[in-house]
């Protein structure tokens, strides 16, 4: 993710991580609740905030809700700068009631594996009797995947990590395709983009599987498909990801001038 995009001349355009971060923060829309993650999703709040979508609001799982862009540059949710002038400090369960209540709009989570369904796994590897790998866990993963209206699945595209049928729902996507959902009683959401090193994918509307909507540049479809565990179903008017604009970059390097997360 660290090597940079570069003009024949040599110049520096963009690491993929910046591109990634921007591909995320151009998901936000003006007015939106957002949760905000750890790492690039916290990069791309500021993003958006200072740019497109002034007026959205970030939750952070710490407590802090605010709706001005962090004044300095934080590296984590924690720093002083992201308290300083926050419209509220309050505590982990206040803002997962604010997610209960339905008033978040957008959240972004990772995982270890997604299969075609958005289903995500940060639990274990391998069977559940004798897992080969033991991860992290849900945290409050799940919770965003049930009660956020929308959410956004960001990761490193390996075959290893996109794979048919995860070994374990941590955070549901759309389970096992149409209506899942709504079957076992979750009131709304679902992922609705999937950001990865390669490419950006959406979700069919009718059969809910993964769709690669567009290449990142200098990345072949053939590369996307080679990188995923199932035949990956391709949109017809497949894009190329727009790049960064000089804008963003440099409102972007703001925040990470150091290139502590996109470096």
């Amino acid at each position: 993710m660290g090597i940079e995009k570069t003009t024949p001349s040599g110049q520096v355009l963009y690491t993929p991580a910046e591109l990634m971060v921007t591909a995320a923060a151009r998901e936000i829309h003006d007015g939106d609740v957002i949760f905000v993650g750890m790492r690039l999703p916290l990069l791309g709040f500021q993003l958006a905030k200072s740019t497109h979508a002034p007026n959205a609001v970030g939750v952070y799982e710490l407590g802090i809700v605010r709706d001005t862009a962090a004044p300095e540059p934080i590296l984590t949710m924690g720093d002083l700068p992201n308290l300083y002038r926050s419209q509220w400090l309050a505590d982990t369960a206040d803002v997962m009631g604010l997610l209960q209540q339905g008033l978040v709009d957008m959240s972004f989570i990772g995982g270890a594996q997604v299969d075609r369904f958005g289903n995500l796994n940060t639990s274990y590897i391998g069977p559940s009797g004798r897992p080969s790998t033991r991860l992290p866990g849900s945290g409050g993963a799940c919770d965003l995947a049930c009660l956020a209206k929308r959410h956004i699945i960001i990761m490193t595209h390996e075959k290893r990590r996109f794979v048919p049928k995860v070994d374990y729902i941590t955070s549901p996507g759309y389970g096992d395709g149409p209506n899942w959902r709504k079957r076992i009683g979750l009131p709304r959401g679902g992922p609705a983009r999937v950001i990865t090193t390669l490419g950006v994918l959406r979700f069919d509307s009718q059969s809910r599987e993964m769709v690669l909507a567009s290449t990142h540049p200098g990345v072949s479809i053939a590369d996307v498909l080679d990188s995923t565990g199932w035949p990956l179903l391709v949109a017809s008017d497949i894009q190329e990801t727009p790049v960064p604009t000089a804008d963003e970059l440099s409102t972007l390097r703001q925040f990470d001038p150091d290139g502590f997360w996109t470096g």
